[in-house]
């Protein structure tokens, strides 16, 4: 299952936007088949797959239930929809490097579940200098998915002001069925809201080569 050729348009919307704004929203834009290939799989996870997500890495890593209470399993290429996920990523990455020449190098991602109530508070996904996660991608596996769900993920643009009226720093998107958002890890502040109902998606990061003395950087 390969899917390199047909979304060289999708590929060319998403650097545009990365271009023009750091980011991009692209509703209902995964292939369809590897959409429900994907949502097919999540759901059949045996619940000991999942794990409590926690915040920081390495040694810094901990369980933190003020800032998030979602469940996450890592993708390895194991099973043919993980292995589908990661050739779609890979031809991704192939074509934001010859466009863009942003120099990604690896690429990780993990299945993540919000059940009823759960959130992820206001975070970035890397910080500058750290020269680690240079490119957030999320994509949403929710079909039948409406705004009285919740459940939306917030970014925030601190280019476009917010006025006494409406607070237009605050995009949010709806998790919506084949939805992908990919992101500057670095620029944009993001949370997921307390959804009504189970909520599924995989969130990942492309990342550079940190590799010193021609040991290779770990992808985590």
């Amino acid at each position: 299952m390969t899917y390199s050729g047909g979304d060289s348009s999708l590929f060319e919307s998403i650097s545009n936007d990365i271009v023009e704004k750091g980011y991009s929203i692209r509703p209902y834009a995964l292939p369809e088949e590897l959409t429900h290939l994907l949502l097919n799989h999540i759901i059949e996870l045996p619940t000991e797959k999942f794990k409590r997500a926690g915040i920081g890495r390495a040694k810094d890593h901990m369980i933190n239930n003020f800032i998030r209470t979602d469940e996450i399993s890592w993708i390895t290429s194991n099973n043919q929809a993980s292995c589908a996920w990661i050739t779609w990523t890979e031809s991704l990455q192939a074509y934001l490097n010859r466009r863009l020449f942003l120099g990604l190098f690896s690429f990780e991602s993990h299945f993540a579940h919000y059940a009823k109530g759960d959130f992820y508070k206001k975070h970035k996904d890397a910080f500058k200098g750290e020269g680690n996660r240079v490119l957030s991608v999320v994509v949403y596996l929710n079909q039948h998915w409406s705004a009285d769900d919740g459940g939306e993920l917030v970014i925030y643009d601190k280019k476009i002001p917010a006025s006494a009226v409406v607070d237009n720093s605050k995009i949010k998107v709806l998790p919506s069925f084949g939805t992908i958002v990919v992101f500057l890890s670095e620029e944009f502040p993001h949370e997921v809201l307390p959804a009504k109902r189970d909520r599924y998606s995989i969130a990942g990061w492309f990342r550079l080569n940190n590799s010193i003395d021609n040991n290779i950087d770990p992808p985590n």
